[in-house]
């Protein structure tokens, strides 16, 4: 049965991207099927994992504005279980003019539905903020995964996301939960990152993921290479610490259901 996550917080530079491409990858080389839907005009999920749009070629604003079927638009990935539904810079413009058309929150709940039936997983990478495209990921998912850096002033904006999902849990999507809360760019050495995963553990208890995702250079030069951390270097603390959440979402889910 197909679960649907969006990874989203209104912060920027939380590790939502980096985990979009990176869990979605660890799933995919455990054999399960998987779509990661990019979200953001940004495009960096995108071209993180080496996809760079040619000239008329489609993407996610084709299919939520023109109809176009999916199948046009999902792309193969260097991981045969992982596809690609692209952004590109197009969807800056997407929430003004979404707003002018009917149903406009259940847009991308609609056309994902149809879609289950061929992934395992659908990876939905949100963009830095709380605008139309991100509620129309929170009314298509089954559950909410919440990167937070592992810095100062870490849950600065967590509590308006929170507001924001139980507005969409209550309006649009009453099955929305958080899945998970997922500690990143954690540096072990330093009294505040440890801080910062004490307070979260106070703040999330039984919602904080076990694993945490260490600062780690591997893992941030890999997008630069268009590839996911475990092709680029497998034997990085990265990617061995996206391949540990991969193996907890699993257990969890498998739980959930037995």
């Amino acid at each position: 049965m197909c679960k649907i996550f969006a990874i989203a917080n209104q912060k920027g530079g939380v590790g939502k991207t980096t985990t979009a491409i990176n869990l979605g990858a660890a799933l995919a080389s455990g054999d399960h099927s998987v779509l990661l839907v990019d979200t953001d005009a940004q495009a960096n999920c995108s071209s993180g994992l080496g996809w760079r749009r040619q000239e008329s070629q489609p993407t996610l604003y084709d299919l939520l504005l023109d109809g176009l079927s999916p199948d046009k638009i999902i792309v193969d990935t260097d991981l045969p279980r992982l596809k690609l539904l692209p952004a590109d810079r197009r969807l800056a413009g997407a929430a003004v003019e979404l707003l002018q058309m009917e149903d406009r929150e259940f847009l991308l709940s609609r056309l994902l539905e149809t879609l289950r039936k061929d992934f395992e997983f659908i990876l939905i990478d949100c963009p830095p903020s709380l605008n139309l495209l991100t509620i129309n990921a929170l009314v298509a998912a089954d559950g909410l995964l919440v990167p937070i850096q592992s810095e100062y002033m870490a849950l600065e904006g967590v509590s308006d996301l929170m507001d924001t999902v139980e507005r969409v849990r209550r309006r649009f999507n009453p099955k929305l939960q958080i899945t998970g809360v997922l500690a990143t760019m954690f540096d072990e050495r330093t009294n505040l990152s440890n801080q910062i995963l004490q307070e979260l553990e106070r703040y999330f208890s039984a919602k904080l993921y076990r694993t945490v995702i260490p600062r780690n250079i591997r893992l941030a030069e890999a997008p630069s290479f268009g590839k996911p951390v475990i092709l680029y270097d497998v034997r990085s603390k990265g990617a061995e610490s996206y391949i540990s959440l991969a193996k907890e979402i699993l257990a969890h889910e498998k739980e959930s259901i037995g």
